[in-house]
């Protein structure tokens, strides 16, 4: 097995051992039998015996650490909610029926990672930090819901399971910018991510349709900018609430926002912003003319496609910028800020005199170095302020600003050209993790059936391209789905974009590649059905009744 580069420490041979076997026999032995656990543990072994959980079972927990008491409170609420089933919880441990929760100091589980030990008299959860016992928890709840039996009880096979994560950047998106989601279903987002033990939710806030971020200092972004006429391609049948004077729109409050992050942060979820420029910017000039190359008005775009609306690159737009980031920051506590740079049509900058009188002044060689050094600027204030930026691959034309980090989603070459330069690199290629594709054939005919993405298409990727040598591939920090919602106009859609796609990504970015087999990976995916359906979540029926090799 490789031990990715993520993780810098030293696993004793003895659970190295363990890893590279699965089971303690021979590395080519049969795959573990499905227990519907996603994605797949780094090393798992049963036996024939279960524990049973029941309405006796106590859930106990270290009394002294808020973060166990958080996340078996959330377990109890999931359990309860979705199988009728109460579990109770206490603040110390007895004897009798019991799931355990422990903060151990365990050199041989890496960050994130946890182990489940399941015998007749108990479950036991360790591990070294609170992340750990949250996986752990999801592990046992996906066992939990994906439960047939009509017993009184809920049976959990015997295991044992030391497990741990891939990459350190396990994220999905969400764009909420072409079609607006109301604040219970981005929760309800988060709840999906969360049990596939994802740790970044990205959300795309801005963009030419539309701004859905309160900015207190520019009231005009939310009360011109988050609303659009509605074209007749972007005809809505969804909630009325999702109107004001026949414009279709709508915006986060920051009192919503700070509860989002929070309820993420629960679940060990960071949810990054992001704030686009200097193109896709066409809703923030609409509301504010003067950041716009020609200064003329313009309204929200109605129409989907590039925008050649940009930003103009003098003083009033990075007054703007840092203004915006400023109240950003305070809402969003994420390392990372996402500042888009993608798809920026030059056609006004050129076409400017003053700009480019500027290129001139700065001694820059053409637009596509303005691009740089604007993008340079937003990372400097960033980087003032503790933070990092991240942009589509598009931010390497006219070079790299220092200390950017790339999400390369024009195929791997942007992914493998910044790797090569130092940098930090997080993989999101239309090609396989845009699952705003459509999942068969005969889709409806719009922009985004270029690609068919089906289940093992997804499977199938493998974040570190083979381009990259051992020293470069330490760059990949991890991988990242994509859902665009031009053609997205409810919630329920983005689930059914998401099942079951949702599963395979997952072990993309977490489990141990040499070790995954997808006719296994779907075993334990059929495994999961019931439990898609206590959630109520409208998934794609079809790929889970297809057969066939993995799509390359």
């Amino acid at each position: 097995m490789v031990v990715h580069g993520t993780y810098k420490y030293i696993i004793p041979l003895v659970v190295l051992l363990i890893l590279i076997t699965g089971t303690g026999a021979c590395a080519d032995q049969e795959p573990v039998p499905a227990t519907g656990i996603i994605p797949q543990p780094q090393s798992l072994e049963l036996s024939g015996e279960m524990f049973r959980i029941n309405n006796a079972t106590m859930l106990w927990y270290d009394k002294e650490n808020t973060a166990l008491e958080s996340s078996a409170s959330l377990f109890r609420s999931e359990i309860l909610k979705y199988t009728d089933r109460k579990i109770r919880v206490a603040a110390k441990e007895g004897s009798g029926n019991r799931i355990s929760l422990e903060i151990i100091r365990d050199h041989t589980i890496p960050a994130e990672g946890y182990r489940l030990s399941v015998n007749r008299s108990g479950i036991r959860i360790s591990a070294n930090e609170g992340s750990g016992i949250f996986y752990g928890l999801q592990s046992m709840l996906q066992l939990i819901l994906s439960d047939e039996s009509q017993h009184r009880y809920i049976p959990v096979p015997r295991m044992e399971v030391v497990d741990f994560p891939a990459f350190s950047w396990r994220g999905m998106h969400l764009d909420v910018s072409r079609h607006f989601y109301t604040v219970d279903s981005v929760k309800r987002y988060i709840d999906y991510l969360a049990l596939y033990k994802f740790n970044r939710f990205h959300w795309h806030l801005t963009d030419d349709q539309g701004w859905r971020i309160e900015i207190k200092k520019y009231p005009k972004l939310t009360e011109v900018g988050a609303w659009r006429k509605v074209d007749n391609d972007l005809q809505f049948h969804g909630e009325k609430n999702r109107y004001k004077d026949s414009l279709y729109g709508g915006f986060y409050t920051q009192e919503e926002i700070r509860e989002i992050v929070e309820y993420a942060a629960q679940r060990y979820i960071t949810v990054v912003p992001e704030i686009e420029l200097p193109g896709h910017a066409q809703a923030a000039i609409a509301a504010y003319p003067e950041l716009g190359v020609t200064g003329k008005e313009q309204e929200v775009r109605t129409r989907w496609g590039i925008s050649p609306v940009i930003y103009n690159p003098f003083e009033v737009t990075f007054d703007f910028l840092e203004d915006v980031f400023t109240e950003v920051l305070d809402l969003f506590p994420s390392k990372y800020i996402h500042i888009g740079g993608d798809e920026a049509i030059k056609d006004q900058w050129k076409e400017s005199a003053e700009v480019q009188q500027l290129i001139r002044e700065l001694g820059l060689a053409d637009e596509h170095a303005l691009q740089s050094w604007f993008i340079g600027r937003v990372g400097k204030f960033l980087e003032e302020n503790g933070r990092v930026l991240i942009g589509w691959d598009e931010i390497l034309e006219g070079g790299l600003p220092e200390g950017a980090t790339v999400m390369s989603w024009r195929g791997v070459a942007g992914g493998i050209e910044a790797a090569r330069q130092g940098h930090d690199v997080i993989m999101s290629p239309n090609t396989h993790l845009y699952l705003n594709f459509y999942q068969y054939e005969n889709g409806p005919t719009n922009w985004a059936k270029r690609h068919v993405t089906n289940l093992g298409n997804v499977w199938s990727y493998d974040p570190y391209p083979q381009e990259l040598d051992l020293e470069q591939r330490k760059y990949i920090i991890g991988a990242h789905g994509c859902i665009w919602t031009e053609h997205i106009q409810t919630f329920r859609e983005v689930e059914y974009k998401l099942f079951p796609r949702i599963a395979a990504l997952s072990e993309v970015v977490w489990s141990d590649r040499l070790n995954r087999d997808f006719a296994e990976f779907t075993g334990r995916l059929q495994h999961q059905v019931p439990m898609f359906d206590k959630l109520g979540v409208n998934y794609y029926k079809e790929e889970l009744q297809r057969e066939g090799d993995v799509m390359e």
